[in-house]
């Protein structure tokens, strides 16, 4: 077997990779920005192009005290795909009155078809400066042999207010293609943010 050495010591002189080595690009496939919108839903684009899609959450912002869902179609009309899921958050008062790391139940489903919480344990506000902002990634969702598989982790700045961080793992329990992906909000509209969505190469 042949092996290859690099002719110098610095990583800081490669320019350009051999042909061979790829993936990890990201690219932008649509974007789309909330002005009072009861939702957002990505209706196109997620296909059998990429293996993996990501969405970046960026300071969306209730109209009133709310936690960011999401859900997926098979069908392009219905949002109600079953999930199993788990979530776990960890938060820090504003004024240092607290912090904790917890299982959150609230957040998980168990062959659910409702929609799925990205953020849990306090709700985001909606003072000027309150936002949530993260990434929901999935896996595969063109398959139709395995479930699809998803992580999300978002931050927000809450009504309390706090830091939160959760994190949401899972995956759509069906061997449908999952063809669109919706946001809204369990309470009111998202009064403002964008999301992006990316196809990983």
């Amino acid at each position: 077997m042949a092996l290859n050495f690099a002719n110098n010591n610095s990583l800081s002189a490669i320019t350009t990779l051999p042909a061979s080595i790829s993936g990890g690009a990201m690219t932008l496939i649509s974007e789309q920005t909330a002005s009072s919108s009861a939702n957002i839903s990505f209706t196109s684009g997620i296909d059998s192009t990429y293996d993996s899609y990501v969405f970046k959450l960026i300071n969306l912002h209730p109209s009133t005290n709310a936690y960011t869902l999401f859900q997926g179609t098979t069908d392009g009309t219905n949002y109600n795909t079953t999930i199993t899921s788990t979530a776990f958050a960890a938060y820090h008062f504003e004024n240092d009155g607290g912090e904790y790391l917890q299982y959150r139940p609230a957040a998980d489903l168990a062959q659910g078809t409702g929609f799925q919480l990205l953020n849990e344990a306090d709700s985001v506000g909606t003072d000027n400066d309150m936002s949530m902002s993260g990434y929901l990634k999935i896996f595969n969702p063109s398959s139709t042999t395995f479930v699809k598989h998803f992580i999300a982790t978002c931050n927000s700045k809450t009504a309390t207010p706090m830091a939160n961080n959760t994190f949401v793992a899972g995956y759509f329990n069906t061997t449908s293609a999952i063809t669109g992906i919706r946001f809204q909000q369990n309470n009111g509209n998202i009064d403002s943010g964008v999301i992006k969505l990316y196809g990983v190469s």
